[in-house]
């Protein structure tokens, strides 16, 4: 909520912050982030979120109470883009089969036609 609300930077619009590895120590913490934008605005979006680091740490030593505050390490998670440039690769691949899209409704067999009788239930239930 910090790089939503309290950073002022005009680099830094467009960000998502998708997982933290915090490691074992807590000593560093990896902050995968999803940027939107092309490849310069991402660019300088992570060089404003690692400027603004030290003011991020603070905010996350007033909310934890450890002996060490974790040292922010930003880092591009590619992982969105590539699952939607993998979609639109697969769009491109995969032909357009209107006919896989309608459904297909079978006939009903003989036995999924006969009509439930409880009578019958009862009398297999005796057995």
């Amino acid at each position: 909520m910090a790089i939503l609300r309290d950073l002022r930077d005009p680099r830094i619009a467009g960000v998502t912050v998708t997982s933290v590895e915090v490691a074992p120590d807590m000593r560093q913490a990896k902050v995968n982030v999803s940027i939107m934008g092309d490849d310069q605005h991402q660019k300088l979006c992570l060089h404003g979120l690692q400027s603004a680091a030290g003011f991020l740490q603070k905010k996350v030593a007033a909310r934890i109470d450890t002996r060490y505050t974790p040292r922010l390490l930003f880092v591009l998670d590619m992982g969105v883009k590539r699952s939607i440039e993998i979609a639109r690769l697969l769009d491109d691949v995969l032909p357009a089969d209107d006919a896989a899209d309608e459904v297909d409704v079978a006939a009903p067999s003989d036995d999924s036609s006969a009509e439930f009788d409880p009578a019958d239930a009862d009398a297999d239930a005796g057995r």
